[in-house]
């Protein structure tokens, strides 16, 4: 009652979002995933301007690829991005689904899209992880709508002679956080989640490598693994730890956790960079459990959040004018929606426990936390110095000319013959606004000065993509309840 009315206190003293605001963006960023789907769309896709995609995907390697989620404003399946989002799209369903009624089944099905794809390219070849499909570099030389791709659909994959580690430890994340999210709704292939997850864990536990090595050309620039591999073991073992309550992952956590990068701080928590993640995931075991070799957890995990709020003695965080967390020129929102995400999840777990977060002599309250993170959920939403919202469709202001093929050309339905590669450039260049409204996607972002040029052009700040909205859905479904 007294964290109630404390959030009551400070919603009045913030931008006058309201309960329906928060449940209507919520709403708006589920939807936004029905534009990122490649495959078969089904009978009740709410986005209507698209239509299938990518239907032979696979085919001339004999497996069956398609589905899954193009990751942005192009055509390509990419396995670490998009694992890394469904990953986030559980957790969100895991901590905040009692606070989304109206919206689970979507959620669960945004998360299903997903889990579908990665569960074929995780056991259609033994030994093998399907890791994307579609050449990035061919890709991003035309400007086409998915349905008339004509760019080639090459598959790349990982082996024990080729390995790969990071993505494969996070799909094995993200296959076990699902099998969480469907334990109760659909038990059998809850089951099946969680023993794929375990095996696709052993294959990047026992084959150990970096995909950016195995397959360098094709996942950089765009999704290389700069971490390296250990914070995806890490996580993906805690995971499974978590889904399975199996005591050989306990195990494995308190044997290699030091190896693992237990120890290191990081202040990024992104599809690249697992660990402040894995720290506040695991510290759930020291709060719920009592198991005090993850106090240290609980230790890295206040680090992370010292690290974000301004005025502690160990903050790191840049923040803009307007008080939006800055980290990168480049899609900068992705690091915003994520530390929100854990801002609130570590509150809920503090709150559960009555703890507090401890920054060298200065203790952080739990109402603190949710206060910063509703600063940032605010700010996206369209409390800041532009008084636009970077979510789109939400608000009375929002980007129009998104860096995305799909929603930039004209849509099958009003354009039916094909537009090929180089015919679509006419629309990345146009200044009208995207004909096919993306509904709810996240854009990158303004810059360091609170300044976003509107410009479809400027992919870095007019790009949106999955694992920017996926751990928004959790933020959303929080204040929607609260506020």
């Amino acid at each position: 009652m007294i964290l109630c009315l404390t959030l009551c206190y400070l919603a009045l003293h913030c931008h006058a979002f309201t309960s329906e605001d928060y449940s209507v963006a919520l709403e708006k960023s589920i939807l936004f995933f029905e534009g990122q789907r490649s495959g078969k769309l089904p009978s009740n896709q709410r986005l209507t301007w698209r239509g299938n995609s990518g239907l032979s995907d696979g085919s001339s390697y004999h497996v069956d690829l398609t589905g899954g989620y193009y990751d942005a404003g192009d055509n390509v399946k990419f396995g670490l991005p998009m694992a890394f989002t469904t990953t986030m799209l559980a957790w969100s369903v895991i901590e905040f689904g009692g606070e989304m009624p109206d919206q689970i089944e979507h959620a669960r099905a945004a998360v299903r899209w997903s889990t579908d794809y990665l569960l074929k390219a995780a056991t259609a070849t033994p030994g093998t992880l399907y890791v994307q499909v579609g050449d990035p570099n061919a890709d991003h030389r035309c400007w086409e709508r998915p349905e008339d791709m004509d760019t080639p659909r090459n598959v790349y994959k990982v082996s024990t002679q080729n390995p790969g580690s990071d993505v494969a430890a996070e799909t094995a994340a993200a296959l076990a956080a699902a099998s969480i999210v469907f334990k109760t709704s659909d038990p059998s292939y809850s089951t099946k989640l969680l023993q794929t997850a375990m095996k696709v864990f052993d294959f990047a536990d026992k084959y150990r490598g970096s995909y950016s090595d195995s397959i360098n050309s094709v996942v950089c620039p765009f999704y290389c693994s700069y971490s390296g591999y250990h914070d995806e073991l890490l996580w993906g073992a805690s995971w499974i730890h978590r889904a399975s309550g199996d005591s050989s992952y306990l195990d494995y956590i308190k044997s290699n956790g030091h190896i693992l990068g237990a120890d290191d701080d990081s202040n990024s928590f992104s599809w690249d960079d697992k660990r402040p993640g894995t720290k506040v995931l695991l510290s759930k075991d020291f709060f719920d459990k009592k198991t005090e070799e993850f106090q240290p957890y609980k230790a890295h995990s206040d680090n992370y959040i010292c690290s974000l709020i301004p005025g502690t003695s160990s903050s790191q965080a840049q923040y803009t004018p307007g008080g939006l967390l800055y980290k990168a020129s480049e899609s900068n929102l992705q690091y915003v929606t994520s530390s929100a995400f854990l801002l609130l999840t570590y509150a809920k777990y503090l709150n559960l426990n009555g703890g507090v977060a401890t920054c060298g002599s200065t203790t952080i309250t739990v109402e603190k936390l949710i206060s910063q993170a509703k600063k940032q959920v605010d700010y996206i939403l369209g409390d800041n110095p532009a008084k636009m919202s970077y979510m789109v469709g939400f608000g009375g202001r929002y980007p129009q000319h998104v860096h995305h093929r799909g929603s930039s050309v004209p849509s099958i339905h009003a354009h039916p013959d094909p537009i090929p590669c180089n015919n679509g450039f006419q629309y990345l260049y146009s200044g009208s606004p995207n004909p096919n409204v993306l509904v709810g996607a996240i854009v990158g972002g303004p810059d360091s000065r609170d300044n976003f040029a509107d410009d479809r052009n400027n992919y870095q700040q007019s790009e949106p993509a999955t694992y920017i909205n996926a751990p928004f859905v959790g933020a959303l479904a929080y204040f929607s309840a609260k506020y």
